[in-house]
């Protein structure tokens, strides 16, 4: 029998990052996890940033495991969230943490930028979904204070592109992450030089456009020796998180959605080129980059952030519980009691969150959920409503109907969630991978390294080789009727 081939992927969360080891055989891809570790921001003085060194030591770490295990790996790659990112000098040393996207340095930025030019000519330009957490904000923030970065500073470098090069030595911008920027021309997949220039923003800092399933090159020897994972190669999978998840969507049918659920919930379909429309710049909706010249109609959505901001309130207040206890109670909890916008503004910071749910349904005029259980079933029934929301407009872009929705990542595991997707889009709902991100992330590696053929061959493998789950749709009654409550505070948000 044939020995497998081993692949090591890193994949770095707003929580959590995580050295996957996969194994490929013939017919299956079989995949564990052998080093996890805490990855959160760190308030200092001028706002909140990430602990890039630590990241980066914690990555190293990863692969002195990969390297003790006994087998031989043929690649390495890494992906992790979009909008970051840092800037190096003239002799390629960082300059300053990175800070973290919900750092309160962008707020009144988006507004700003509409001075400089209109809303309809920077999506016209982008394509990217308006965010205020986006890095062309976090760097108009940068040039109206005159940070003096912008004077001694060389390179831009998303998250992931500075791992990429501080592990091969290959400086660039990774496509997936680059179109998360708001920067990118998506027609030309080059830097938008009229944007850039509007924001005062010096174009000379960006790099050249790396495809994703590029080969870096060799780990660079003093990575090498240092964690003993010799003769491996760099590969830039799909670095942008989402990207590399959707590659690994076990879809058969190429007329389905997928929701990536995780911190952020993000509802999409895959597309043959961007939508730049009115009516896609009308529901703020994302052209992300994909793979193979694919690309993603998206839109974010606050998922179980609204979660983990909770269990991390009753936590402090000496109550822990795991995700599994918190989804019990909500399943115990009396149904349609109020509904709430995930993303109300004020949900999107940390701090307090059970008390700002209790806020938003009082001044809204409905019953306010005291037990966990019943603010819980709040949320989860929220999210359900907010991605029918989302998903309609999806098919209103796409002009067809998408069936199944696919659900991947750790959010997946949620089977009181799938249930109310189900229920409430009316939907088929099918559940896994969970490890999705890392997977697409491992078929990407094997796809550049000449060991899988194609995607359709990835994702054939995918299907084969884990399980997934269905959820069908129920009764949808009661769902219609929170379902026009949501359509009415929308409307009417400032209110509240």
């Amino acid at each position: 029998m044939p020995q497998p081939r081993n692949y090591l992927a890193f994949d770095l969360g707003a929580e959590s990052g995580r050295a996957m080891h996969a194994a490929l055989h013939d017919d299956r891809m079989e995949i564990q996890e052998i080093h996890r570790f805490i990855n959160l921001p760190v308030r200092l003085p001028d706002g909140f940033h990430w602990d890039i060194l630590h990241m980066w030591s914690e990555i190293k770490n990863g692969m002195a495991k990969a390297a003790g295990s006994g087998f031989t790996f043929s690649s390495v790659g890494l992906d992790t969230w979009g909008v970051d990112f840092g800037l190096l000098d003239r002799n390629n040393a960082l300059l300053g943490n990175p800070f973290y996207y919900r750092d309160a340095r962008t707020d009144g930025m988006v507004e700003e930028a509409f001075k400089r030019m209109p809303r309809k000519d920077i999506f016209l330009k982008t394509g990217a979904q308006f965010s205020s957490f986006n890095t062309l904000y976090q760097l108009l923030s940068m040039s109206i204070n005159q940070s003096p970065l912008f004077e001694i500073a060389e390179t831009f470098l998303t998250m992931p592109d500075m791992f990429n090069f501080w592990m091969s030595g290959v400086v660039g911008n990774e496509f997936t992450d680059a179109t998360t920027t708001q920067c990118l021309n998506p027609l030309t997949h080059t830097w938008d030089q009229d944007v850039l220039d509007a924001m005062n923003i010096p174009s000379r800092l960006f790099q050249k456009i790396i495809e994703p399933g590029t080969v870096l090159g060799p780990l660079r020897g003093e990575v090498a020796n240092d964690t003993r994972l010799l003769g491996v190669t760099v590969i830039a999978p799909a670095c942008h998180d989402t990207g590399s998840a959707v590659v690994a969507v076990p879809m058969q049918n190429p007329d389905c959605a997928w929701l990536s659920s995780g911190t952020w919930s993000i509802i999409g379909a895959e597309i043959s080129a961007p939508d730049l429309s009115e009516k896609a710049l009308a529901y703020n909706f994302a052209n992300e980059g994909s793979v193979f010249g694919k690309w993603r109609l998206l839109k974010n959505v606050v998922g179980m952030w609204i979660v983990q901001e909770c269990r991390r309130y009753w936590k402090k207040h000496g109550e822990d519980y795991s995700y599994q206890e918190l989804t019990q109670m909500a399943s115990e909890a009396q149904p349609f009691m109020a509904v709430i916008n995930p993303d109300f503004e004020q949900f999107l910071f940390p701090g307090e969150m059970p008390g700002k749910i209790q806020k938003y349904c009082k001044s809204s005029g409905q019953q306010v959920p005291q037990t966990k259980g019943e603010i819980l079933r709040v949320v989860f029934e929220s999210l359900a409503l907010k991605y029918r929301f989302v998903f309609t407009r999806l098919e209103e872009l796409v002009r067809k109907q998408l069936n199944p929705i696919h659900i991947i990542g750790g959010g997946s595991q949620n089977r009181l969630l799938n249930q109310f997707t189900a229920d409430c889009t009316g939907r088929l709902v099918v559940s896994g991978p969970v490890e999705a991100t890392a997977i697409g992330n491992v078929l990407m590696q094997a796809i550049a390294m000449g060991h899988l053929g194609s995607i359709a061959e990835a994702r054939d493998l995918v299907r084969k080789s884990f399980v997934v789950e269905s959820f069908n749709p129920g009764k949808r009654d009661e769902w219609d009727r929170s379902y026009q409550k949501l359509l009415n505070f929308l409307k009417n948000e400032s209110e509240i």
